[in-house]
């Protein structure tokens, strides 16, 4: 640990003079632009980053390599090119980039509909080191005092946008922008394409502004005319409504794909009203069947009032596979491996059905130790393109999938060895990329435990509600994940929120028969010789994170984590795999996963390997993202919470991870961190490292700094993708 104490140490003070050093690769007669600064003199509310895209000349900043790069120049080319490719140059000031920035300000802001505003520049050298400050007075703005509109008579277009009036982003009372008159024209001419205007578009509308007849005010003239902005009345003609005509559907022969399928998505009619939501309603269903590359459909006007419509479909890659892989070892020595391999077929019946296979492994153990636990686990799944039963024809932009579940799970454990098996019938879609849910109708448990452990067996008979959790059962139920989102990209570039809310309930229906059931020794009705169980849980995760800085480099991501679960009639446990646990890489990370908790109780020594977990859950994390240089970034975080049990046996041991809130405080488990990520776009790979700074299960609960290193104080992770 030392050692990469050390390590760490000679890098950031490497950085340290590199940053220093970054001028050596200029000429005698350059300067460096070391940073640009935009003031608003006379506005507070003006963000002065709205400015920044129309900057000539910006700066990088400091780079690690920049030294590095001076150093090895000339030392060997092979070496050279490599540096070369990950290091930056600085940026050289040209003064004349400064002018022409000071224009494209003044220009923009005449966009954004303050006129006359003056933008002047502060120059300020010191050593090689230019930083220019950008100096603004916003000009005058003009509030609309009145909108005249006019329209062609001709047809019934003048009724149809008549309609569409009370929509208008352009009110009285706005202020008068070149920016809101593009922004209402985009929306409004989409608005008429809706309505079946198929040609009709933005650079039909002509606007007038008249800012001397009312002092400080504007009055504004729309006028929608029957030629372009291009034309000249000469070239006026009708703006007509047009119709649908023949629809055509074309794909590689190389794709195999049956014809009813691409029908039954298809939205496109012969005969209706043009619509241009009709248009992207049969896009988005296209592509959300996820075996097209590319979907282009293309309108041809055919006749005065006629278009013809071309759907053309690329075929995408149909079947590859995927990989993941997280570890993580604590100080005790404690080293978890979790690697995953999944195929897909992305048309496996040709009609757009997904088959996805999954084999999955987890591995804990220390070296020179004959202590260990397996889990081995192969699952698999079909996703058809439908809600059965309904037909297309009752879903507009998005058609929900049906899926069809079902996995196997094999647990080895010095305590016990344990069966599951699985399986999940329900539907999964979305509404407007927004808004994202999983509804399963059915959802079956069966586990079996065998070869216990006989000390772990003796705690069990001495814990009837440790004794349920840990016993063979059978689950029928429901459940869901309901999901929302701003921002629904892989990779978000933009602030963005979202919440998370998950249940199971099981056990209700199977109730109702229960008098007509055989019973075990506790009077629980059994299915098979297995009791059933009852239970309900829930789970709630609401987070967001704030993108910003310079090329959106910098962000703060936050988590709130919230979840429950209660046993109740058939059962007095909800079973082992429905409890909650803290820890790991994408939770508390200065523990490893299942290694904090219940509450105030130090670990369980009946599982050799840590096995801590609760009926509730409650945990926040907050995390600083920064890019450090080329796709390295760097993270430094904040997490805090654990579980705790709600039901068991009043013995001294639950007691102390029972959730109660005269030592809610004292039962919080926190740490801070830092990690390093590689960040290719496609795939992120995480090194975090966790140290604790409050520890429920101590006597001396919080953590000084010459504890992190030692002995369960802290934990270190591997993984794939952002943490939450």
């Amino acid at each position: 640990m030392r050692k990469i104490i050390y390590i760490l140490s000679a890098f950031i003070i490497a950085v340290f003079i590199a940053s220093c050093s970054a001028t050596r690769s200029l000429q005698a007669d350059e300067y460096r632009l070391a940073g640009n600064r935009i003031e608003i003199s006379n506005s507070k509310d003006f963000n002065p980053n709205l400015l920044t895209p129309y900057l000539k000349q910006k700066h990088r900043g400091w780079s690690p390599f920049l030294y590095v790069y001076n150093w090895v120049n000339g030392k060997g080319k092979g070496w050279d090119k490599f540096v070369q490719k990950i290091g930056v140059a600085p940026i050289v000031y040209d003064p004349e980039m400064v002018d022409e920035s000071i224009d494209n300000i003044t220009n923009h802001l005449e966009y954004l509909g303050y006129y006359g505003s003056h933008v002047s520049s502060d120059i300020n050298v010191k050593r090689k080191n230019v930083r220019v400050t950008y100096n603004v007075e916003l000009g005058k703005q003009f509030p609309i005092k009145e909108i005249e509109i006019n329209l062609p008579e001709r047809g019934s277009f003048a009724g149809d946008f008549i309609s569409d009036t009370a929509a208008m982003t352009i009110k009285p009372g706005s202020f008068l922008s070149e920016s809101s008159l593009e922004k209402e024209t985009e929306r409004s001419s989409a608005a008429m394409r809706d309505m079946g205007y198929f040609t009709f578009n933005k650079n039909y509308y002509f606007f007038e502004a008249d800012t001397l007849t009312v002092p400080d005010s504007a009055i504004l003239q729309l006028s929608i005319k029957e030629y372009t902005r291009n034309e000249t009345p000469k070239d006026a003609s009708p703006i007509r409504k047009f119709y649908f005509d023949s629809v055509s559907i074309n794909y590689p022969n190389t794709l195999k794909i049956r014809n009813k399928v691409l029908k039954g998505l298809n939205t496109i009619t012969p005969g209706e009203i043009y619509s241009e939501s009709v248009v992207r309603n049969t896009y988005s269903r296209l592509s959300a069947l996820r075996v097209f590359s590319g979907v282009n459909i293309g309108m041809t006007q055919s006749d005065t009032n006629k278009v013809n419509s071309t759907i053309s479909l690329t075929q995408s890659k149909m079947q590859g596979f995927k990989v993941n892989l997280e570890t993580s070892i604590n100080s005790s020595g404690l080293f978890g491996v979790s690697p995953q391999i999944s195929y897909y077929h992305k048309n496996i019946f040709r009609g757009g059905e997904w088959l996805n296979l999954s084999f999955m492994g987890n591995f804990q153990f220390k070296f020179k130790d004959n202590v260990r636990s397996n889990e081995f686990g192969v699952s698999g799944g079909l996703s058809f393109p439908k809600f059965f039963p309904l037909p297309y024809r009752y879903f507009n932009e998005a058609v929900p999938r049906t899926d069809v579940n079902i996995s196997y799970n094999f647990q080895n454990r010095p305590e016990y060895t344990r069966n599951i098996i699985s399986t999940s019938y329900g539907y999964v879609g979305n509404v407007k990329s927004r808004f994202f849910y999983q509804v399963y109708p059915i959802q079956m448990n069966i586990v079996n435990l065998f070869n216990l452990d006989q000390d772990f067996y003796n705690t069990l008979a001495n814990d009837p509600f440790l004794r349920n959790a840990y016993q063979n059962h059978f689950d029928l139920g429901s459940g869901g994940i309901l999901y929302y989102t701003t921002n629904s990209e892989a990779i978000p570039k933009s602030t963005y929120f979202y919440t998370r809310f998950q249940m199971d309930i099981a056990g209700n229906l199977l109730s109702a028969f229960k008098p007509l059931m055989q019973k075990d020794a506790d009077g629980s009705g059994m299915i098979w010789n297995t009791p059933f169980s009852q239970f309900v849980r829930a789970e709630l995760t609401v987070g967001r994170t704030w993108i910003f800085g310079k090329n959106d480099g910098q962000s703060v991501a936050t988590r709130l984590v919230a979840g429950a679960g209660y046993a109740y009639g058939n059962s007095s446990a909800l079973p082992f795999e429905k409890h909650f646990y803290g820890g790991g890489s994408n939770s508390l990370r200065g523990w490893q996963a299942r290694t904090v908790g219940p509450g105030l109780s130090a670990m369980d020594k009946s599982f050799v390997i840590p096995n801590q977990t609760g009926d509730m859950r409650l945990e926040a994390n907050i995390e600083y993202r920064f890019n450090i240089v080329w796709k390295l970034a760097g993270a430094v975080f904040v997490d805090a919470g654990n579980v705790w049990t709600l039901q068991g046996a009043n013995t001294e041991e639950n007691r102390l991870g029972r959730f109660r809130w005269d030592t809610f405080g004292d039962s919080i488990a926190a740490n801070w961190g830092a990690g390093i990520r590689l960040d290719f776009g496609f795939l992120l790979l995480r090194l975090d490292m966790g140290m604790r700074v409050h520890d429920p299960a101590r006597a001396e609960k919080w953590v000084g700094p010459d504890q992190w290193f030692k002995r369960d104080g802290y934990a270190l992770h591997f993984g794939v993708g952002y943490p939450f």
